[in-house]
C-alpha cells in the first residue's frame, strides 16, 4: 500500500488571488513515474487558499471512480483514490517549503489494512511528504527542483525477517527545465506560447518500498518526462490549459506491473 500525490508546480493556479479552484481531467495518475489506478481517466480536483502571501493552504483529490480495488488477476491496483492536504510557505521568490498529508483509503475493505484517516502506522494509509521547492525563473532562469522526504507515516523499512519497521524517511528528488514558447516565431497562433518542460527524478533509498515501480536497493531513476502545454485564457478568471506528457520509468527492476512508458492527456479548469 502506498499512496501518491503531485506537487503543484503548475502555472496555472493563480498565486495572486485568494481562493483557487482547479479541476483536471487526465487520460491516467503517473506520479513520479509510477501508474495508479491502471489506464483509466482520472479527475483531480484542487481547493487552495492563500491566506497570506507566503501562506496557502489546499487540499488536492483524485479518483479513477473504479469499485474493485485490484485486477482479476491480483496483479496491480485497479481502484484508486487519494485525498490530500497540504501547507505550503514562500521563504522568497525561489524557495518554497511543502508539507503534505497524503491519504489514499481502499476501495474496498482489505484485510491488515486500516483506512483510518489518523493512522499513520505501518497497516494505515497515511504518509507525511516534507517538500523543498527551487523555482529559479524568477531570479535566474526557468529551472526548478524538488527535494521531497517522507517524514512520518506509513514509510517503514524491516528487517530481514520482515520485523522491527522502522521510519524509513524514503527521499526522492527531481529537476526540470521550462523552455517557454518554442515556438515564439511560427506565424500559426495554435502553435504560439507552447512551453516544453522536460524532467528528470530518482529515489535514493528506497528499501521501505514505498516507490513500488522502483529498484529497492540503489539509487532508482523512477521518473524521466516531457511535458507540451499551452494555456488558453477564456475570461480574466478562467483559464483552461492543455498538456500532454511522456514519462519513462528507468528503473532496472520492479516495473513489470507497472510499466514503464506512459503518455498522459490533461485538461485543466482553472477558476
Amino acid at each position: 500500500m502506498k499512496g501518491f500525490s503531485q506537487e503543484l508546480t503548475k502555472d496555472s493556479i493563480a498565486k495572486d488571488k485568494k481562493f483557487t479552484l482547479q479541476v483536471d481531467f487526465q487520460s491516467r495518475y503517473i506520479w513520479r513515474g509510477q501508474s495508479w489506478g491502471g489506464d483509466y481517466p482520472v479527475i483531480q480536483p484542487t481547493v487552495e487558499y492563500n491566506i497570506t502571501k507566503k501562506i496557502t493552504v489546499g487540499v488536492w483529490a483524485t479518483s479513477n471512480f473504479k469499485r474493485d480495488y485490484f485486477y482479476p488477476d491480483g496483479s496491480s491496483y485497479k481502484g484508486y483514490q487519494e485525498i490530500d492536504f497540504y501547507l505550503s510557505y514562500k521563504i522568497n521568490p525561489y524557495l518554497t517549503l511543502q508539507l503534505w498529508d497524503y491519504y489514499w483509503p481502499s476501495v474496498q475493505k482489505v484485510t491488515g489494512v486500516d483506512n483510518g484517516f489518523f493512522n499513520y502506522g505501518n497497516e494505515g494509509v497515511k504518509t507525511v511528504d516534507f517538500n523543498l521547492l527551487f523555482d529559479f525563473s524568477e531570479v535566474w532562469i526557468p529551472l526548478n527542483v524538488t527535494i521531497s522526504t517522507l517524514v512520518a507515516g506509513n514509510d517503514f523499512a524491516y528487517n530481514s525477517k520482515g520485523q522491527n519497521p522502522k521510519q524509513n524517511f524514503t527521499t526522492y528528488a527531481e529537476i526540470g527545465y521550462v523552455f517557454e514558447g518554442v515556438f515564439k516565431k511560427n506565424s500559426k497562433k495554435a502553435l504560439q506560447n507552447i512551453n516544453v518542460s522536460p524532467t528528470i527524478g530518482s529515489v535514493f533509498n528506497n528499501q521501505a518500498k514505498y516507490y513500488s515501480a522502483g529498484d529497492y536497493n540503489k539509487v532508482s531513476l523512477v521518473n524521466m518526462s516531457l511535458k507540451t502545454a499551452k494555456e488558453f485564457v477564456v475570461h480574466k478568471n478562467f483559464s483552461m490549459p492543455i498538456s500532454f506528457t511522456y514519462t519513462y520509468n528507468a528503473a532496472t527492476k520492479n516495473t513489470a506491473t507497472f510499466g514503464r512508458n506512459f503518455l498522459i492527456f490533461d485538461v485543466s479548469l482553472t477558476f
